[in-house]
């Protein structure tokens, strides 16, 4: 009995935003990657003698024409270095006219000479996500199995970015560890955009905690709070499906990190407890991870000013930006009717060293504390007021920063393993 085989039905994909197409004399392979595809923008990669193969043997036989196409000629099929350089000088301007995102672009080096294949695939490497080709059929090597012109090949894909994600993670956790937040969440969110989707959610996570940490350098408490919270929680579950194994090592500071935010942000005091701390720690990063000496002085200033109004609302009942002259003691009163008096609503604002004068006066034993710190504090906030972020035009040095910084953290009753600390990543 004679038997009928109705041909395999071509695999249908989304269609995809971009296709480059390498060829030189054959064009079924390409034929079959754009219908299967469906891209909505083609470039053809090409010798100038294949450009009539695109025009009379390839567009009739498409069944969904591109909306948009062009091409890149390059003049040496044989050799790289021509191609990469013809390449790589045409192909990012192209995508860029055409709006093509990142990660978004296909090629197909089933036409493609060595020469061609190696300077389109580095060339287009940062917008490609997937490399298709097809190969001739083996016994062994995956692919799927499809007929061209009566004959079967296998069709091959891959990401390259899956395995060179490995370096750029490495780029991008060494910007997270010199303090270029912003910078490493953008690596982060790069390589998410590229790798395939099983690998998506840790770069995700990544891109995330990054950006969680700029916010809480910035200082927007709530919401590093909520990235760290959906950062942690991601990167828990690609421990559990195979992601980098150092991950774990990492969690229990980010935890930490996590709890000290959520202390901050739902104290519902008006002068928060932790606050102090936190700018301490903040002063220690920007002098040291960033090297930003006069950052570092100004949180440092505003870190000793929270810890005088912490002591003087909770212990004292007096609010430094609307005191009254009487909450003093007698000798500060007058000096505050006279001096602290804001023109603009009316209200009695204590500066920074006058808080610490009130504590003194009132006995309190961080007050008499800054007292007796006063003879190193002195010439030290001198450097800060003649800084260019202070009131002067003289660059502060990082060295008078750390000499006020040790001065602070004894006030605070601190030291460096109790203040928060960003996690290093190494994974």
């Amino acid at each position: 009995m004679a038997r009928c085989y109705s041909p395999r039905a071509m695999a249908q994909e989304q269609p995809v935003q971009a296709l480059v197409v390498a060829l030189t004399e054959e064009v079924a392979g390409a034929v079959y990657s754009l219908n299967r595809l469906r891209p909505d923008a083609a470039c053809f990669v090409l010798p100038e003698s294949a450009k009539p193969l695109v025009e009379h043997d390839l567009q009739p036989k498409l069944s969904q024409v591109p909306r948009r196409w062009d091409w890149i000629v390059v003049p040496d099929v044989e050799s790289f270095p021509s191609c990469y350089v013809t390449i790589a000088r045409s192909l990012p301007a192209l995508l860029e006219t055409w709006g093509i995102e990142s990660g978004s672009l296909v090629l197909d080096l089933s036409g493609a000479t060595a020469a061609m294949a190696a300077g389109l695939t580095l060339a287009a490497l940062p917008h490609a996500s997937r490399v298709v080709s097809i190969i001739g059929a083996q016994e062994g090597r995956e692919g799927e199995t499809v007929t061209l012109d009566g004959m079967e090949k296998q069709w091959v894909q891959a990401n390259p970015w899956d395995e060179a994600a490995r370096g750029m993670r490495r780029e991008g956790c060494s910007l997270f560890n010199r303090g270029a937040l912003a910078a490493a969440a953008a690596v982060f969110r790069q390589i998410e955009h590229r790798v395939s989707g099983g690998l998506k959610p840790l770069y995700r996570a990544l891109a995330d905690l990054a950006d969680g940490y700029d916010l809480w350098e910035r200082l927007q408490h709530r919401h590093a709070w909520e990235k760290l919270k959906t950062s942690i929680k991601a990167l828990e579950m690609a421990t559990l499906f195979g992601g980098p194994a150092e991950v774990k090592s990492c969690l229990p500071a980010i935890k930490a990190n996590s709890g000290f935010l959520e202390k901050l942000v739902l104290d519902p005091s008006e002068v928060k407890e932790s606050v102090a701390v936190d700018l301490l720690a903040h002063a220690g990063r920007r002098l040291r991870v960033t090297n930003d000496a006069e950052g570092a002085m100004r949180s440092l200033l505003r870190a000793l000013e929270a810890l005088a109004q912490r002591r003087l609302f909770t212990a004292h009942g007096i609010k430094t930006w609307d005191v009254r002259p009487e909450q003093l003691p007698q000798a500060l009163q007058e000096n505050c009717r006279v001096c602290h008096l804001d023109d603009i609503d009316g209200k009695y604002r204590l500066p920074l060293q006058a808080q610490f004068r009130a504590l003194a006066g009132l006995g309190d034993q961080l007050g008499q504390s800054f007292l007796r710190e006063w003879p190193t504090m002195k010439p030290l906030l001198d450097a800060a007021n003649r800084g260019i972020l202070g009131h002067g035009f003289e660059p502060v040095k990082a060295e008078r920063v750390q000499q006020l910084y040790d001065v602070v953290v004894r006030l605070a009753g601190s030291n460096e393993s109790t203040l928060p600390r960003f996690p290093t990543l190494n994974l």
